[in-house]
């Protein structure tokens, strides 16, 4: 008996104890729990409220962007180019539930009667000539069903409203609740079409997403802070020419309204408007005058070779013709012509012709692409022919292969090769005794192959492709010209491929002369330029300066040498003066010293099997020849000779200049 009740009270107090340590663990696991309760809401108070506190103002105003005002693009003289035209749009923002919903059809009629009190101003205010707005009109506009766009976003009723249409609704605005006037713009470009290809045009942000700079925009607009710098889709943005090379510089920053808005989407409160801020305005180096001299002087030279004969033919191909005038002195390009242009203003008000504009909207002074094609569709990258020479003598000296005062028997022809290739000169001519500076001076290609091409193959072998190459780049052929226009061409170099030449002794012959590279006529302005600077080769510059809306300069663009090369000044000396073509009939009464090399460069095409050999007009030249102030280069895809197809338009951009601006430095159009 006694045991068992000993085993009771063991078995009892065993209980007890287990009751106590399960009620022990109950609360200490309540108090674990409130603990947790207290840290979170300490965490959420003071470590995560500011962040939630951002995030609830964000889901409760919407920012809906309203487009940029761009800049500017001026010329030299003070004319605008491109501009924007400002215009005044009427806005709605739905301030109320008017759609099909139960809610939203009480509320209808008030939307209706809306409706019609803006058709009755609209039509009383508006343009008697433009087509009247109809209740049915503004009621689809309002989109009170949201079949368009979000409830909160501001409807656009009217673009381009009147002075008077302006002046009623922002005086009467607290009649029309969520009505906005709100300020537009459209790009116009100069009815003059002045330098169009240099200048670009705009496209919608939305199809431009495969250009690498819009597509980098696209991606960071997802991460964009700032509403002003947000890219909308059906913003327009700069796809070619200066638009487009200096697009964050144009743009300026975009307005928005900011909405409150209710969990439904719908407007909650009055949204308020931050107006866009207008870009800056770039001033290009481009001068209207100039430009406008360089191309009709293209279209006239290539009316006259259609139907004149030049070396007793007509030349009936010749469609296309590029020139770049580029100041020696500043590297500024004054002008920039690639013929056949259109009017840009196409890509704002469309055109009855896409199929032509797009043949030759690029600018074919920089690139061969959709740049205009002659009549055997070459394009505007041709071989330099003889405009190479007075670099190829410049080399020979440069590599001690003859000197200043050595003389070479040119006797009409060069021989070179296992094979015994042969070189002519133009017409078969024989010059007799030439020494380096007449050896330009009389284009002879015997003299470059024998004394040059094939010299400086003896000298180096193999390795005098890339010594030649080296040459090349020292003076911006084959190189960019760092002119920053956008799908700029690198030319094509031909002397690299041997298989091509058929040996590298033959791959040099080619080249010396000419007839082994193709470069755009930027690159040939560049290199004349440097010529003129005696071995400064300075970067093409297209702008001089940016500013703001009142005339603040933001940043200025200075002469920039990009490479020099050295050589002895008597070396210069020849070459410069050998850069004496004679018989140019366009420059009988010029009145500067000046130095220039004519080119012809020869091309083979196939024509239903048959060999056709076709001739390009290419034309450099500098002015004056001492202290220089103008480098222009020109070409004239089958144009023939170019000292009768791409000189006559170098001296009418010489003549404007010195209108303008003075080859002497003292402007004629002041003398006047």
């Amino acid at each position: 008996m006694n045991r068992r009740l000993k085993g009771i009270r063991r078995t009892g107090i065993k209980n007890k104890d287990t009751m106590n340590l399960r009620v022990n663990v109950f609360y200490f696991g309540i108090f674990l729990l409130f603990c947790t309760i207290i840290i979170r809401l300490a965490i959420l108070q003071f470590v995560e409220g500011p962040g939630l506190k951002d995030l609830e103002t964000i889901r409760q105003v919407k920012n809906y962007p309203l487009e940029p005002v761009r800049g500017s693009i001026i010329d030299a003289s003070g004319t605008r180019l491109a501009y924007s035209t400002s215009t005044q749009a009427l806005y709605i923002t739905l301030l109320k539930d008017y759609s099909s919903s139960d809610i939203g059809k009480k509320n209808r009629i008030e939307a209706e009667k809306l409706a019609t009190e803006i058709v009755k101003v609209l039509n009383q205010y508006g343009r008697p000539t433009v087509d009247k707005l109809t209740i049915e009109d503004v009621m689809k506009s309002m989109d009170l069903d949201y079949k368009m766009q979000p409830g909160y976003a501001p409807r656009r009723i009217k673009a381009n409203l009147t002075a008077r249409e302006v002046a009623y609704f922002m005086e009467h605005k607290s009649k029309y609740p969520g009505i906005e006037v709100v300020e537009e713009s459209g790009r116009q470009y100069n009815p003059d079409k002045v330098a169009v290809q240099t200048i670009g045009y705009l496209k919608e942000f939305q199809g431009t997403k495969e250009i690498k700079k819009y597509k980098e925009l696209d991606a960071k607009n997802k991460t964009q802070k700032d509403p002003g710098l947000m890219y909308t889709e059906r913003e327009k943005v700069g796809v070619d020419g200066l638009e487009m090379m200096f697009q964050e510089m144009l743009r300026g920053k975009n307005g928005y309204m900011r909405i409150p808005v209710n969990p439904r989407n719908m407007v909650d409160g009055v949204p308020t408007m931050i107006s866009p801020e207008i870009g800056y305005n770039v001033r290009t180096t481009i001068h209207k005058d100039i430009q406008v001299a360089a191309q009709q002087a293209i279209v006239d030279q290539l009316q006259w070779l259609r139907t004149h004969p030049v070396s007793g033919k007509l030349h009936p191909s010749a469609q296309t013709g590029y020139a770049v005038a580029l100041e020696v002195d500043t590297g500024n390009v004054v002008a920039m012509a690639s013929i056949p242009d259109y009017d840009p203003n196409v890509w704002e008000h469309g055109s009855d012709d896409w199929s032509t504009v797009l043949n030759h909207y690029r600018n074919g002074t920089i690139s061969p692409y959709s740049s205009g094609r002659s009549g055997n569709k070459l394009e505007s990258l041709v071989l330099l022919g003889s405009t190479i020479k007075p670099l190829t003598v410049l080399i020979g000296l440069n590599e001690k292969l003859f000197g200043p005062n050595d003389y070479y028997n040119d006797q009409g022809a060069a021989f070179f090769g296992k094979d015994n290739s042969k070189v002519r000169n133009a017409r078969g001519r024989a010059f007799g005794a030439l020494n380096a500076r007449k050896a330009i001076e009389h284009s002879s290609n015997a003299f470059m192959v024998d004394w040059i091409g094939e010299k400086l193959y003896t000298k180096y072998g193999s390795q005098s492709i890339e010594v030649w190459d080296k040459y090349m780049k020292d003076f911006g052929l084959g190189v960019l010209t760092q002119s920053g226009l956008p799908y700029e061409h690198v030319g094509t170099i031909e002397y690299k491929n041997i298989e091509q030449a058929g040996s590298y002794l033959a791959a040099m012959a080619y080249a010396s002369f000419g007839q082994s590279g193709k470069y755009t006529t930027l690159q040939l302005a560049q290199y004349a330029s440097t010529l003129a600077n005696r071995g400064e080769r300075i970067k093409p510059q297209l702008v001089s300066k940016i500013e703001d809306q009142n005339g603040q300069v933001i940043k200025e663009y200075k002469r920039e040498v990009l490479n020099t090369v050295v050589f002895s000044e008597q070396y210069w000396e020849e070459v410069i003066a050998g850069m004496n073509t004679q018989g140019l009939r366009a420059f009988d009464d010029f009145k500067f010293d000046f130095a220039r090399k004519t080119g012809t460069s020869e091309q083979d095409i196939y024509v239903d099997g048959q060999r056709k050999r076709l001739e390009n007009g290419v034309f450099i030249a500098f002015a004056p020849r001492e202290k220089p102030k103008l480098a222009v280069a020109v070409v004239i895809p089958e144009g023939g000779y170019g000292s009768q197809s791409a000189a006559p338009v170098a001296r009418k951009i010489f003549d404007a200049y010195d209108e303008v601006y003075g080859l002497d430095g003292s402007p004629k159009l002041l003398k006047e």
